[in-house]
């Protein structure tokens, strides 16, 4: 792939609606965007004014045998009633490709943001978590990495050594402030959890509400422990979060048992996920819409304040992790 093919350069309207037409769908409609840096999705209307979404994968990122096994997953959750977005199959096939671009089509299944303040929908997305490790759990992904520290802490920082995009005025002080964060990691984690399939990116902005959750985007699906896809559904403080994490355990174990020994693995995980973030938008600088988006990642203030953020989290690593009380 060229450099232009990797930054969506040649995606152009026409070649989506092209692309589109070939598969026998008339957009009859705008191509609306969705919110997604890393691929390019659309969502549009067709001539039956049946809606849709589709999604081309950003070239080099995953491999066909990756792709695919994200759409395998999302069809044996689809199979076991789990409320996913799932991809459409067109010739029993749903990767397909147009001038060298994968993409797959989804239908538009709509509702509104799920609510994280709100206790009762908590209370439904730790139960379909349930669902969804269960069904996660029946095999792993054999193309797709798991989550570790190579990808998620020892490569990004191989990264932040050569990149010009941090002042080297401030660069000691955040390579300093990384081997710190790397070191508390690595005295945290540890492999007492059983490798599943998971979401992989199970934040609130990736769930619909409509009359019960709807997960979508397995983009960043692999296989890891099974508290990757909860930890990101808490927040405030450790008062509150403890009784977030109480509600979704007890409802998620209606279906799926839950590994105590993963709490550990809480602040390790938002501390692998921190690193890795910033990795991603050093290594996307060259798409367009990485500086036009994120301007201020070329601002010394931005990265006295990463450098802050990543010297808060090795104080947060040691401290006692994140527990249930005694009745769980």
């Amino acid at each position: 792939m060229t450099c232009n093919a990797f930054t969506f350069q040649t995606l152009h309207p026409d070649t989506i609606m092209d692309a589109l037409f070939a598969q026998g769908i008339r957009v009859d409609s705008g191509l609306t965007p969705l919110n997604s840096y890393e691929n390019r999705v659309y969502q549009f209307q067709d001539e039956d004014r049946r809606r849709y979404v589709v999604k081309f994968y950003r070239p080099e990122r995953w491999s066909v045998a990756q792709i695919l096994e994200e759409h395998e997953f999302a069809l044996d959750l689809q199979h076991d009633d789990v409320p996913v977005a799932a991809p459409l199959a067109f010739n029993h096939q749903t990767l397909l490709t147009h001038q060298d671009f994968y993409f797959a089509v989804f239908p538009s299944v709509g509702g509104r943001q799920f609510e994280a303040d709100n206790l009762d929908q908590m209370e439904w997305v730790g139960r379909y978590l349930g669902r969804l490790h269960q069904t996660g759990s029946k095999k792993r992904f054999t193309h797709r990495p798991d989550i570790g520290v190579k990808e998620y802490l020892i490569e990004p920082r191989q990264l932040f050594e050569t990149t010009t995009l941090i002042p080297a005025s401030l660069k000691e002080a955040f390579l300093s402030a990384v081997d710190k964060l790397i070191d508390a990691v690595m005295e945290q984690w540890h492999s007492r959890f059983n490798l599943l399939r998971l979401h992989g990116d199970c934040h609130a902005g990736n769930i619909l509400w409509r009359d019960g959750p709807m997960f979508v985007d397995l983009d960043d699906a692999r296989n890891g422990p099974a508290v990757q896809d909860l930890w990101m559904l808490l927040h405030g403080d450790k008062a509150e979060q403890r009784m977030q994490l109480e509600m979704i355990v007890e409802a998620y174990e209606e279906f799926c048992e839950f590994n105590r020994a993963e709490l550990g693995l809480i602040e390790p995980l938002r501390a692998m996920r921190q690193v890795y973030y910033l990795a991603w938008l050093i290594r996307r600088w060259d798409d367009p819409a990485f500086p036009k988006n994120f301007p201020w990642l070329r601002s010394e203030d931005y990265w006295r304040s990463q450098t802050s953020i990543f010297l808060d989290q090795v104080n947060v690593l040691q401290e006692p992790p994140l527990a249930l009380t005694p009745m769980y």
